[in-house]
């Protein structure tokens, strides 16, 4: 019988950088090349099946707000995800080179984001969605060259999100959200969304791995209404 399976840590970024990252990347540009899945995920990658995907987290920064985090909320006619918060990305396409491919390619499809205005810093270890089968590869990245992006894809994007780091990590705006399932898990009240599921558990360890956390009242719990 062979040993138990090792993740590999995330994948360092592409060696040409066209950007210095801001001070405030650290110490979350270092952990982040060195987290393994199951700093994020409880759940083990299937040894078959599952669609391939990517999401772009997107990090940049104002000057009245500090950094921040790019979402998106999904159009409400969508069969699965109506409505919900997510970061910009979905399947993988044959003609895409990478995981950071997809989540650019994506991204500019959702929001007419700029590939060439961000710098990617980290291929995150891949996770699995079980309720969804997607086997989905974060990609985290600076945003270098902020531009005006909006819902350039309105079937499936419904709104954009600039949202502030410390309006995440302001233990006002945490709650734990039960799915219908049983299961509670981290969220986010902000920006009138509530961000759950696998977004807010990447967001969640991204905060503990950027610093950011601070102690907030877990037993605050909101019931998920039934999903359709």
């Amino acid at each position: 019988m062979s040993g138990p399976v090792t993740e590999p840590p995330a994948e360092q970024a592409r060696p040409a950088a066209r950007a210095p990252l801001p001070p405030w990347w650290e110490p979350l540009a270092t952990r982040a090349r060195q987290v393994r899945r199951h700093d994020f995920s409880r759940w083990a990658i299937p040894p078959t099946g599952g669609r391939r995907s990517a999401v772009l987290i997107l990090l940049g920064e104002q000057e009245q707000t500090g950094p921040d985090v790019l979402l998106v909320q999904r159009a409400a006619s969508l069969r699965s995800h109506a409505g919900q918060p997510a970061f910009p990305g979905g399947g993988v396409d044959p003609g895409d080179a990478d995981a950071e491919a997809t989540a650019l390619r994506e991204a500019n499809e959702e929001v007419a984001l700029d590939p060439a205005s961000t710098t990617t810093v980290a291929t995150l270890p891949r996770l699995w969605i079980p309720v969804s089968g997607f086997v989905v590869t974060p990609v985290l990245a600076w945003w270098h060259a902020p531009h005006p992006v909006h819902p350039a894809s309105p079937r499936e994007v419904a709104a954009v999100h600039r949202v502030p780091i410390r309006e995440l990590a302001d233990p006002a705006n945490r709650v734990r959200v039960r799915h219908p399932s049983g299961f509670a898990g981290p969220a986010f009240e902000v920006r009138g969304m509530v961000v759950w599921g696998f977004t807010a558990g990447v967001l969640n360890t991204l905060l503990d791995l950027g610093g950011w956390t601070q102690p907030w009242d877990e037993s605050r719990v909101r019931e998920l209404p039934p999903l359709r």
